[in-house]
């Protein structure tokens, strides 16, 4: 009858100590650091706020196909194809080097975070991008005064991004860049534009991306146009494979915010892929 009675009394502390257990295990830790805002490096063509954690190394196949406008004749995109290659390396959790190399420019870049999104803290996410590139499609026969400086490209940006649910992620990227040659006196050597981007989860392993940049300061005769890409990112166990289309060819910072060409109204768009491999 005791030990009913000491049971009887002890029962509503058991209980009430299992509400705090459990209402704790409810609660979101504050200023835990935001997960899985984007899945790979870059949205499209964007860079986004990911980076590669401590000592992971990516290997990047970025390919571009050519335009779709040249249909049979440029058989489909299957013609005048770029394709970059891309070594990266999480020298730690906030810094990530890379060098690659295509058709349009060797590239050397960094990416550093500045700032994690925090669970009930701080809403962004900031990281800082700069690379220095060298225009390969600068040929020494065209311009036989070209001094190797000539083809020095720079580019920094501001990546910020949020994310605002499991599902939606947004990011705006205030972009300056520089290229020592350009090639008509319209352009402006130093350039501004706005990148903007975003993500949504589909499912578990699929979601959509979309990235978009307005040039700042190009003027209304320029030939060049700002680029908009949509595309899908599907991740396969140590695979994120982004597949998309966009009215640019570039892969490069410079080749894609100050050199787009393509029109989405004209049927003259790229499609295009992002293989990323991470040991």
């Amino acid at each position: 009858m005791k030990k009913l009675l000491s049971l009887a009394l002890l029962f509503p502390a058991i209980c009430f100590a299992q509400d705090d257990l459990l209402a704790g295990m409810d609660s979101v830790p504050k200023n835990q650091p935001v997960e899985s805002a984007f899945k790979a490096l870059k949205i499209v063509n964007l860079e986004s706020t990911k980076l590669a954690s401590k000592g992971d190394f990516y290997f990047v196949v970025a390919h571009r196909f050519g335009s779709l406008k040249d249909r049979f004749e440029g058989a489909y995109g299957l013609d005048n194809a770029v394709t970059q290659l891309k070594f990266l390396y999480g020298v730690t959790d906030w810094l990530t080097l890379s060098a690659a190399r295509s058709e349009q420019a060797y590239d050397f870049s960094t990416k550093i975070r500045l700032q994690e999104q925090l669970n009930n803290g701080f809403p962004f996410a900031i990281a800082a991008f700069g690379s220095i590139g060298f225009n390969n499609l600068l040929k020494e026969s065209n311009y036989p005064k070209m001094k190797f400086n000539d083809r020095a490209i720079y580019v920094s940006q501001l990546l910020i991004s949020r994310k605002f649910t499991k599902k939606l992620s947004l990011e705006v990227a205030p972009t300056f860049f520089h290229e020592n040659f350009v090639d008509n006196d319209l352009q402006d050597n130093s350039q501004y534009a706005v990148g903007l981007g975003g993500r949504y989860k589909l499912t578990n392993r699929l979601s959509l991306n979309v990235d978009y940049a307005a040039h700042l300061n190009r003027t209304s005769s320029s030939i060049y146009k700002d680029p908009l890409s949509v595309g899908v990112d599907l991740e396969t166990g140590g695979h994120v494979f982004q597949m998309h289309v966009s009215s640019s060819q570039g892969i490069h910072e410079a080749g894609f915010l100050g050199h787009t060409t393509g029109d989405w109204g004209k049927g003259d768009i790229f499609f295009g892929f992002n293989l990323l491999r991470v040991f």
